[in-house]
């Protein structure tokens, strides 16, 4: 009877040490959230979708990109004409947002959208086209199964924020802990100068661009440009302005209508910023009809306007500068049309399309940036060239967009060096960034980062046991089985006599 009651203790002792030991190290279930930002810009809108782990961490999510979809057709303001279809241009992309986010959680995950200048433009051209068209795009991400949390026209503060944050999160100068699948990027941070301190943001669109930067020192001058972020326990105060009419179609356009003024009331405009053999023919009334240039217009003996390129960077970069008004400052230092802007400080991340022109060109080494001189002669050369050659060079570009890399870059150069002064000698702080990572630099990011901070944080998953409660179970349990298996041993070395005795 002893040794099965002997037995049948060992036998509990090594089951119960088994099954807390399984139990307490299984692998804990990944606690992750979702969110989804549109980015609903002037030429196009992109779907984002970003996870981060429900612990936040000091009280802002730490957030990564797992999904891009960008929404075919143009953005949401070129529907201005056809309200109705903005919100179902968008179905597309939602759908396959569903497809990546685990359905259990499609109603918790929270989806925004933000309209950037393009919306910005038609808003001041025709508030009831606006107003209609977000009507159509919140009834579309109404009748989806995420948690709709608003669409709206951001303002050109709230990009050129959003973005600084985006830049100094991806490159770690907010010290969080990352929580990354990918490490791949990090060379990139070892590249730059100053990691331990923000990055300034360049921001350039179609319709507006943003510089956003922490000053070295604070000034109380033009109050209305300093932002406040508390992010990861710490605050910043930035400084930013969006420049609302100096994206580079709209730069392009005003460029246009400016010149056509000048002109001795002829039809045909030889423009130096488009290659030597293009043509184009526009219509004046679509030209004027723009809120950023429609205060401008004068009448004229015709109704379109025909465009021949020439093929000269300096007279374009010329023609450019008359778009920056350097004249009147009533601040200690600007930038251009009397903004005040307070002295450059540390490094810049240029995204968007200062990226996406500049790699065209091939002017985006980020290990080693590109000298000033050797980026203005790059752009010189390749206005010089012929169009008919340009044409063949790159069958696979749309026209449009080839046939305005000449002007883009001119306009970059000028609004670098003569909108925000940046010289030879910290042209080499400007880094050209496309994506770090597995994220795309813009703002949504930032946007999410900041919106996290609106989430309520969960507790972590916890194993079913305390680590002294399961210390305790573990220690007990092998007392147990170490006292039955003594026990055991005592019983079958004793002298015989002694064994009968107990039997």
């Amino acid at each position: 009877k002893i040794l099965l009651i002997l037995g049948f203790l060992s036998t509990l002792a090594v089951i119960a040490l088994i099954a807390v030991a399984v139990t307490q190290n299984k692998p804990l279930p990944k606690n992750i959230k979702y969110g989804i930002v549109l980015d609903a810009g002037s030429s196009h809108t992109n779907l984002y979708v970003y996870d981060w782990p429900a612990e936040k961490e000091n009280d802002t999510g730490v957030v990564q990109q797992v999904e891009v979809c960008k929404v075919e057709g143009p953005g949401i303001s070129g529907y201005s004409h056809a309200t109705e279809m903005a919100g179902p241009s968008l179905e597309q992309c939602l759908q396959q947002a569903e497809e990546v986010i685990p359905s259990k959680q499609h109603q918790e995950t929270p989806v925004y959208l933000g309209a950037t200048a393009g919306m910005r433009l038609l808003s001041l051209e025709n508030k009831n086209a606006a107003d209609k068209v977000l009507s159509s795009v919140e009834k579309t991400l109404r009748s989806t199964p995420f948690n709709f949390q608003g669409a709206r026209i951001i303002s050109g503060q709230e990009e050129g924020a959003y973005g600084w944050i985006t830049i100094n999160y991806l490159l770690g100068n907010f010290k969080q802990v990352l929580y990354q699948r990918e490490s791949g990027w990090t060379k990139l941070l070892h590249s730059l100068k100053s990691i331990s301190e923000t990055s300034g943001a360049l921001d350039l669109g179609g319709a507006s661009t943003q510089i956003t930067f922490v000053p070295k020192e604070l000034s109380s001058e033009s109050p209305e440009n300093l932002l406040y972020f508390r992010l990861y326990g710490k605050d910043y105060l930035v400084y930013t302005h969006s420049f609302l009419c100096y994206g580079k179609d709209q730069a392009l356009q005003q460029k246009l209508a400016r010149d056509v003024q000048a002109s001795t009331s002829n039809s045909s405009l030889r423009d130096p910023c488009f290659h030597q053999g293009y043509q184009r023919t526009i219509n004046i009334t679509d030209l004027f009809k723009n809120p950023c240039i429609s205060a401008k217009k004068k009448q004229f003996p015709f109704s379109q306007l025909y465009i021949q390129g020439e093929g000269d960077y300096q007279k374009c970069r010329r023609n450019i500068q008359k778009l920056f008004n350097k004249a009147d400052c009533p601040y200690s230092s600007c930038s251009f049309n009397g903004i005040y802007l307070p002295p450059l400080q540390g490094d810049f991340g240029a995204f968007s399309a200062f990226y996406f022109v500049m790699n065209f060109l091939n002017l985006t080494h980020e290990q080693s940036p590109i000298a000033l001189d050797k980026v203005a002669s790059t752009i010189e050369s390749f206005c010089a060239r012929p169009w008919h050659e340009v044409k063949t060079a790159y069958q696979q570009i749309k026209e449009k967009y080839l046939s305005e890399y000449c002007f883009s870059g001119a306009y970059i150069l000028s609004l670098l060096e003569n909108g925000y002064e940046f010289t030879e000698k910290n042209w080499q702080r400007i880094h050209f960034l496309g994506k770090i990572g597995s994220s795309d630099v813009g703002w949504t990011l930032g946007y999410m980062l900041n919106l996290t901070n609106m989430i309520p944080a969960e507790e972590p998953a916890m194993p079913p046991l305390s680590h002294s409660s399961y210390v305790g179970l573990m220690v007990l349990s092998s007392l147990v089985l170490v006292s039955v298996l003594l026990l055991a041993w005592l019983l079958f070395h004793k002298p015989k006599c002694l064994q009968k005795g107990i039997v």
